[in-house]
């Protein structure tokens, strides 16, 4: 044989060797890649994020209770008030003479009182002289020193002073009565001019201004809110999945998205009862102390659960549904095979509790090149490389 014909074999045979070596290495005879994470044994930490919107604890709505016309605004948007201070007047149409008309018939009332009473006492007086004179000629009637005639004249006086004590009384109860509706009136048209002043319920900051002068504003509408700016929280939403371990005063970690790169600290100050059962979330308002962060502002919020101590872990990767069940792939011997887990809670930094299905020294398959089955060769390799 030629050396020629030696060196077209040689390299022949090198190619058959380097093409055997790719199909069995690197082909479709290679094993799987794989990684592969031994179960953990030790402290789960844990913790929630929801997403929420920074309201106030405390706001209040100002709104005129009767249709009226805006007459002059004293204050506007991100205004500082105090309690009791006047933000709007709406015009008060004829209130004010209504109220003074009112404040001289409760006079006029007061002075009808004061005659009606000096009736009375005149009525008592004369009362009692009739009765007395009447009661001193019946005793004289009956010992026969004045006639009958006479006795019946003292008794119809004392009856006249009667019925006018008892006209007196009832003129003093009228005047009485009218100067109880006057007085009601005043206060009614009082309380009613009262109501022109929208006034601040609160130390605060005015959160809006709906109004101008000019306008007009039925019963009911708003007009101004006013907030508390030092008693704000986030209102957050979470997953019914995980707010079942969210408890009041629990720390939480607030990302406003004005300052994303400032956390802020909080805690959870209230729970609502009533979940959303469309978005399957239920509401956790978290305290927020910061004078920049601005109502209707959205952040992202981190609840800070207890730890849970003693438990088994792997990464939530490593988590497959195979024919309904949750399980794991794990290594036994160079060989894999499908293990079915009970799994608890996850924890935001992608790993998952195992209640039962795997022991302490089990290694379970995090990521492969393919789709695993029973039986298939596999290489564990410290990472996946991809092309």
């Amino acid at each position: 044989m030629s050396s020629q014909k030696i060196k077209i074999l040689s390299v022949v045979f090198g190619l058959l060797i380097v093409f055997a070596w790719v199909v069995v290495t690197q082909g479709p005879l290679a094993p799987v890649k794989i990684t592969a994470e031994k179960v953990q044994v030790g402290n789960l930490a844990n913790s929630v994020f929801g997403i929420g919107t920074v309201k106030a604890q405390h706001s209040y709505n100002l709104a005129p209770t009767m249709t009226s016309r805006v007459k002059s605004v004293l204050v506007d948007q991100g205004d500082s008030v105090v309690e009791g201070q006047v933000l709007a007047e709406m015009d008060p149409v004829d209130l004010d003479e209504k109220l003074a008309g009112s404040q001289r018939v409760v006079e006029k009332t007061t002075n009808v009182i004061l005659a009606a009473e000096a009736q009375l006492s005149e009525a008592q007086s004369r009362l009692k002289t009739t009765a007395a004179t009447a009661t001193r000629y019946q005793k004289l009637s009956e010992n026969g020193y004045v006639s009958q005639e006479m006795l019946e004249a003292k008794l119809h006086e004392k009856n006249a002073a009667t019925s006018a004590l008892a006209a007196s009384s009832a003129n003093l109860a009228i005047a009485r009565n009218e100067y109880a509706r006057a007085q009601a009136d005043t206060r009614g048209f009082g309380k009613a001019r009262a109501q022109t002043l929208l006034l601040s319920p609160i130390n605060g900051v005015v959160a809006a201004r709906l109004v101008e002068p000019g306008s007009t504003l039925v019963g009911g509408q708003l007009a101004f809110q006013v907030f508390e700016p030092n008693n704000l929280w986030v209102e957050t939403r979470i997953a019914q999945q995980q707010a079942g371990l969210v408890r009041v005063g629990q720390v939480a970690e607030i990302v406003l998205r004005s300052q994303p790169h400032a956390p802020l600290m909080g805690k959870v100050e209230r729970i609502d009862m009533v979940s959303d059962a469309v978005t399957e979330e239920r509401i956790v308002n978290v305290s927020l102390n910061s004078a920049q962060a601005s109502i209707g502002e959205y952040a992202e919020v981190t609840l800070k659960l207890p730890e849970l101590n003693g438990t088994r872990s792997i990464p939530s990767a490593a988590l497959k549904r195979l024919d309904k069940q949750n399980g794991v792939w794990v290594l036994q011997a160079g060989k894999i095979a499908f293990k079915p887990v009970k799994v608890g809670l996850t924890t935001m930094d992608g790993r998952t509790q195992i209640l039962d299905g795997l022991g302490d020294d089990d290694e379970v398959i995090v990521y492969s090149q393919q789709a695993l089955r029973a039986g298939l060769k596999v290489k564990v390799v410290s990472e996946l490389v991809q092309r």
